[in-house]
């Protein structure tokens, strides 16, 4: 299949005064530069697992902090983890990474690209692609403002007394950013995210050229996923929302193909927090994302524990099954991450009392809470800030109860249809860094703790740590996860209708001939559960009849070994 007549009328679309053919032409010239012959087609199946971490998650004295990342690894995740989501690792001015000054370098205190292509050895990598804003440090910028004629169009100087209010607004901060040109020109520039996170401007050809060298380049040097940070906002209109517009969707389709025809074991995934339905647009017909966030699923499973009632995350669950995913596509599933739990995704899920809820425990439990400013001015919450240990834990109860809970939300995340990603200091038992969040007065940092790589492994070898039993109860789960191809993220899943204190599915791989169906005790309390199959359960190894009762937050992974009901 050739690219020519996508990029055609792609190239046609976004920019409709212009003739495509040149701008064509050089897309196809950079597809033949990066172009290799050598791929190895990697599964998407039940044995893949994702690591969140930062590329200085861990540190040790003297070492590139890529070369300790990468060596942690090689000790305590081989065959349990498969691949690594690397958030930023480029040289950065604010946002611990996302305010880019350079995509084509690595941060120099991390290593360099040697050290990722070490990893790629060992790992599948995903690399992250924050194409929608860059550095006012940036090259490109300091280009724009001092002249540089190649740069003249790079970026957004918008009228400040336009009328902005339909424009969504992920933070509380302004829209336009003030600077002085050299030649003394006052500009007004378009910054969704902050005054050091310049948005790009994709009206420009050479935008969009720069974002597919780019992306190639990433795939050659080992990427196996890309992830396209803060997608949604690419295109701006005037007298629009400025998020999900079509022209998004056209560029997307476009790197798709371009990465299927050069690099066709690289997976896109969108970052998009917002709720579900606006989410699934971005599997397009199997052409655009190959997968995207499951953003309602953190705050459902924390309001679930936290309420000890499951009601709302099994009626959204329910609903997925109206949405079926294309063959070639899946949901990428996480509880946590480098941010925080989004509340956007739940607006039609939860209603105004449960969101208030779960923001009184999160500030209980020395959260915090970030906010947004909403078209007709007012502020509303749009993040909690809490570590997700912390956040499901009481002040002052048991490891054991701390542990057998956060394993319950894990084996949720672990059986649900998708492809599971866990935040490193999941994995490995973090809590509140409230010295970080103080220190640095960012409420992200409470959950962005740097770790001491020699004092991390002296916790995890110790039996009785915190951080060893949690690590220990998680790999437990995963290492059964893999060897079950009902897990699949192809695999089939229908929610059972349980009573409130328990969620559940059925997992069915027919190909595989493999029925698991899957429950947890959302409550720490005693809960009787009848199911009309008989089996093992995965997780114990002991044999399941039907009926029993489940402890306070039980995980029961029934393989089924009689036939389903009719």
């Amino acid at each position: 299949m050739t690219l020519t007549p996508l990029i055609n009328e792609t190239l046609t679309q976004l920019y409709p005064h212009q003739d495509p053919a040149v701008t064509g032409e050089r897309i196809l010239q950079l597809c033949k530069q990066w172009k290799s012959g050598q791929h190895t087609p990697v599964p998407l199946d039940q044995t893949r697992v994702w690591m969140i971490a930062y590329g200085d998650s861990m540190t040790s004295p003297g070492a590139p902090a890529l070369n300790v990342l990468h060596r942690f690894s090689q000790t305590w995740l081989k065959e349990r983890i498969s691949d690594i989501h690397l958030l930023p690792m480029y040289p950065w001015s604010s946002d611990d990474g996302f305010s880019v000054k350079d995509y084509r370098q690595i941060a120099p205190e991390l290593g360099g690209w040697q050290d990722v292509e070490a990893m790629a050895k060992d790992f599948n990598l995903m690399f992250d692609f924050v194409i929608n804003h860059i550095s006012r440090e940036s090259t490109w910028f300091k280009g724009y403002l001092n002249g540089d004629a190649r740069y003249e169009n790079f970026f957004l100087n918008t009228d400040p007394e336009g009328n902005y209010h339909q424009v969504t607004r992920p933070r509380a901060l302004p829209l336009l950013t003030p600077f002085t040109r050299k030649s003394g020109e006052k500009v007004h520039i378009w910054t969704t995210f902050s005054a050091d996170q310049i948005d790009l401007n994709f009206r420009e050809p050479e935008v969009l050229l720069e974002s597919i060298a780019i992306l190639l380049e990433y795939a050659a040097r080992g990427a196996r996923a890309i992830r396209l940070d803060a997608i949604g906002f690419l295109w701006k209109e005037p007298n629009s929302r400025c998020i999900h517009l079509p022209q998004v969707h056209q560029i997307i389709k476009l790197w798709r193909a371009i990465l299927d025809k050069t690099f066709p074991d690289c997976l896109l995934i969108t970052e998009t927090n917002v709720p579900h339905q606006e989410n699934i647009r971005y599997f397009g017909a199997g052409d655009e994302a190959s997968m995207v966030y499951q953003f309602p699923l953190p705050p459902l499973t924390l309001h679930a524990f936290l309420r000890g009632n499951a009601r709302w995350l099994r009626q959204w669950a329910k609903t997925l099954e109206a949405d079926p995913l294309p063959s070639n596509c899946t949901f990428f599933n996480f509880l946590a991450s480098h941010d925080g739990i989004g509340l956007r995704p739940v607006e039609n899920v939860l209603d105004a009392e449960e969101k208030n809820f779960l923001i009184s425990e999160v500030e209980r439990k020395e959260g915090r809470i970030s906010w947004k400013t909403d078209p007709d001015g007012s502020q509303s919450p749009y993040e909690l800030n809490i570590n997700y240990l912390s956040a499901l834990s009481e002040p002052g109860e048991s490891q054991d109860s701390q542990i057998t809970r956060f394993s319950a939300a894990h084996a949720i995340l672990f059986m649900l249809q998708g492809v599971p990603a866990i935040y490193y200091h999941s994995l490995l038992g973090g809590e509140n860094d409230v010295a970080g969040l103080r220190a640095s007065g960012i409420n992200r940092r409470i959950n962005r703790e740097k770790l001491d790589l020699s004092r991390l492994h002296s916790e995890l070898i110790d039996p009785q740590s915190l951080r060893a039993r949690i690590y220990g109860e998680l790999k437990k789960l995963l290492q059964i996860r893999r060897q079950h191809p009902a897990f699949s993220p192809h695999a089939g899943q229908r929610v059972l209708p349980l009573e409130d204190s328990l969620f559940g599915v059925v997992r069915q791989n027919k190909q595989e001939s493999e029925t698991l169906y899957c429950v947890v005790n959302v409550t720490g309390t005693p809960q009787p559960l009848s199911l009309p199959v008989a089996g093992i359960d995965l997780v114990t190894n002991k044999p399941f009849t039907g009926r029993c009762i489940l402890a306070g937050w039980q995980t029961l992974w029934v393989q089924v070994n009689s036939p389903l009901e009719a």
